[in-house]
């Protein structure tokens, strides 16, 4: 197997060479925009590694991988066009820089794109990518309407939020993964061990996104920190704390998070301070490392070598290690 950055540089070639130089331009370029803004590009990089787990070229799920990061910003395009978004990546949004009908039109071809890339496999892995896939696709469409949902009640419970999370974003990341098993065809229980090893993390590194939003370094994290507190948006930190809470912590928390003040800088010190009194910070910390070590758990499900196992548990500590 090879490293991290190897993988990384594989994908960042593979997309400087990905041409859809196609008609009508309208179309496509704001989807080679898109896909030009980079990111981690954290899910075609487990595809590609995924497949050299169970000993197949990381080659051979170039393709797959390609599938998994068009459809991942096909989601993005319409994530920001649903938050009215102005910024990706530190540039402008696809309707910001288009318009509103552009940025539906060409989401929307990029998901159809995103399963062309499948059509390079022979007819069994292709099925069994195809049928990921769109169980996937929707999952994270589910997950996406459950988080709309959640920003109008009261009433969200952990659970409800936990599994809102999985739905969005870690479905993918396991999915990521089980796509290189699936091009290596190994055995059913591997590629499904190697799902829920990503799917856990998936969940522990979006939980990690959600208390960096807070509590990270402005420096490094790469977005305004605080976002989530500005937007009022029901979190596991902000779930925590009011779990935790006692009577005058929690009226306080939720009157600060029904107003929208002109500054935020006082709104944002004083709910960190309530999340770190309540030990609601604690918590998601804890929760974090539960979800990690959980993914670790599934490596000993898979038929692979102790030091392919080695790597994938050093992947998984740097992702929870990250402060991006």
């Amino acid at each position: 197997m090879r490293a991290i950055s190897e993988y990384q540089d594989i994908i960042v070639a593979h997309f400087n060479t990905l041409t859809l130089e196609k008609e009508p331009n309208n179309l496509y370029e704001p989807i080679r925009y898109i896909l030009s803004l980079g990111g981690k590009r954290l899910r075609p990089i487990l595809t590609l590694m995924a497949a050299e787990v169970f000993d197949a070229d990381c080659q051979k799920a170039i393709q797959a991988a390609t599938a998994v990061e068009v459809f991942h910003n096909f989601s993005l395009i319409h994530d920001d066009i649903m938050d009215d978004a102005p910024l990706r990546r530190g540039n402008e949004t696809v309707h910001e820089k288009w318009n509103l009908n552009t940025g539906i039109l060409s989401g929307d071809a990029m998901l159809i794109l995103a399963y062309q890339f499948f059509e390079t496999y022979e007819p069994n892995v292709f099925r069994d990518l195809a049928k990921l896939f769109s169980k996937t696709a929707l999952e994270v469409c589910e997950g996406q309407q459950y988080d709309v949902d959640f920003e109008t009640r009261d009433d969200v419970t952990i659970p409800e939020y936990l599994k809102m999370i999985e739905y969005k974003t870690a479905v993918l990341v396991g999915a990521a993964m089980k796509m290189g098993a699936i091009v290596a065809e190994t055995s059913t229980e591997n590629a499904n061990a190697i799902y829920d090893f990503g799917l856990n993390l998936g969940i522990a590194f979006q939980l990690q996104d959600d208390y960096l939003d807070a509590f990270g370094n402005p420096e490094t994290f790469g977005k305004q920190v605080g976002g989530d507190i500005i937007e009022n948006k029901k979190t596991y930190l902000y779930l925590k704390a009011l779990e935790y809470s006692k009577a005058e912590e929690k009226e306080q928390l939720l009157h600060l998070f029904s107003i929208q003040p002109s500054d935020n800088t006082d709104k944002i010190n004083s709910v960190k301070q309530i999340f770190n009194q309540t030990g609601a910070s604690d918590a998601t910390q804890s929760a974090i490392q539960d979800y990690t070590f959980k993914a670790f758990e599934t490596l000993e499900k898979m038929n692979i070598s102790e030091d392919k196992k080695v790597v994938l548990r050093a992947f998984g500590d740097k992702l929870m290690s990250r402060n991006v």
